[in-house]
């Protein structure tokens, strides 16, 4: 699989100065918890869940999470269960097309490596488990539970933990939880593969929700906590992980108090004036400025619910033609000593030292995500992927 993997080749050689790389689910953890992108989350109890996963791999996706927490109700977890065994099942006996990175979010430890086991030769479509309300206390067992069932299967699995309890968000409480979720995922690290923020929980605990023209970073207690996470679990320094971006809730917004934050001079100069309105229209607007501040914050991918999100968090994934330029002229073998260098584009200073670490990370972006040509921006490949 590959990120644009989906647009004709003729079209990606025009978007892409550098294309995204080709991985599969058995590749390395690092260049995977990188491309993981746009995760679409699905409840484990939708009856024909083998077709919607090879329609949404046929449209880009590259992970899912079959969920049987939150989505689905007490009552149906069973159910649940039943029928990802039986979608497992029918994807395994399908030839053609790889299926995205699949995880399955469970509610309990135990039901990791009994689902591993009921899955049978169809676990090698599995590639891990989402935990939820991760602490150090509920967390081990969970982390435990995938070693065993990791074991017993023989299939690499991994955890990606979700960082959504009450006790996280709490300021008298928070430090002391992150330390324990750091030592947690340090003592699995090669297992963890993803931070998961659940900002849905976090402002949950306070009776709040963001309106559709309100970013997570507009919520200063979220934006908080999102700050938190990232000084303690998402350092540069080699201790860190990746963190992901929080879900957006929206795809259609009925009335609007603010101005749309798209500006129209981008999508004039690429004639697609109609795309902006569509994009507004579906409360894009919000979720494009949402992407960029999770990036600016070094979150990396997105948790999403809907479809349409999944284009957009790639597209702004894809790593500019000016970010590859500077980054390359950082990381060169020459440039060790450090010092000072005026960019390619003659725009910024790039200094060798304290920019490095951004420079490696653009770089394995620019891996699974590709790099745009020079006159290429997000306008042109929102259009690229989305269908007429």
């Amino acid at each position: 699989m590959r990120h644009f993997g989906h647009i004709a080749p003729e079209v990606r050689q025009r978007l892409f100065h550098q294309e995204p790389c080709e991985f599969t689910a058995d590749s390395p953890a690092r260049l995977l918890s990188a491309a993981l992108g746009a995760t679409l989350y699905s409840p484990a109890t939708r009856p024909r869940l083998a077709d919607d996963i090879v329609k949404q791999a046929g449209n880009g996706v590259v992970s899912m999470v079959l969920c049987l927490e939150d989505s689905i109700d007490d009552a149906d977890v069973g159910a649940g269960e039943e029928n990802l065994v039986r979608q497992f099942a029918d994807l395994a006996a399908r030839d053609g097309a790889e299926p995205p990175l699949l995880f399955i979010r469970v509610r309990a430890p135990e039901q990791i490596p009994d689902l591993v086991r009921r899955l049978g030769p169809a676990v090698r479509l599995l590639s891990g488990f989402v935990m939820p309300k991760f602490t150090e206390e509920r967390g081990i067992p969970f982390l435990e539970a995938l070693a065993t069932a990791e074991t017993a299967s023989g299939r690499r699995l991994f955890a990606m933990p979700v960082l959504e309890s009450p006790e996280l968000l709490y300021l008298e409480s928070r430090v002391d939880v992150l330390a324990g979720i750091f030592r947690a995922v340090d003592k699995y690290r090669d297992r963890v593969l993803a931070l998961r923020l659940g900002v849905t929980d976090f402002c949950s605990s306070y009776g709040l929700r963001r309106a559709p023209d309100m970013t997570a970073y507009d919520v200063q207690i979220v934006a908080s906590v999102i700050a938190d996470v990232v000084n303690m679990l998402g350092r540069a320094d080699g201790t860190g992980f990746t963190v992901t971006g929080p879900v957006w809730e929206y795809f259609r917004v009925p009335e609007r108090m603010f101005k749309p934050m798209l500006r129209h001079s981008p999508f004039l100069e690429g004639q697609a004036v109609e795309l902006r309105e569509r994009l507004i229209e579906h409360a894009m607007d919000g979720l494009l400025r949402e992407i960029s501040l999770d990036q600016a914050n070094g979150l990396l991918g997105k948790t999403c619910i809907h479809p349409s999100h999944v284009l957009p968090v790639h597209a702004l994934s894809v790593v500019s033609h000016e970010e590859f330029s500077d980054a390359a002229d950082i990381l060169r073998p020459e440039r060790d000593g450090g010092g000072v260098l005026r960019s390619a584009y003659t725009n910024k200073m790039n200094e060798v030292k304290p920019h490095r670490a951004w420079a490696e990370r653009v770089m394995l972006r620019a891996e699974v995500f590709g790099v745009a040509n020079e006159d290429v921006g997000f306008v042109e490949l929102l259009a690229a992927g989305i269908p007429g």
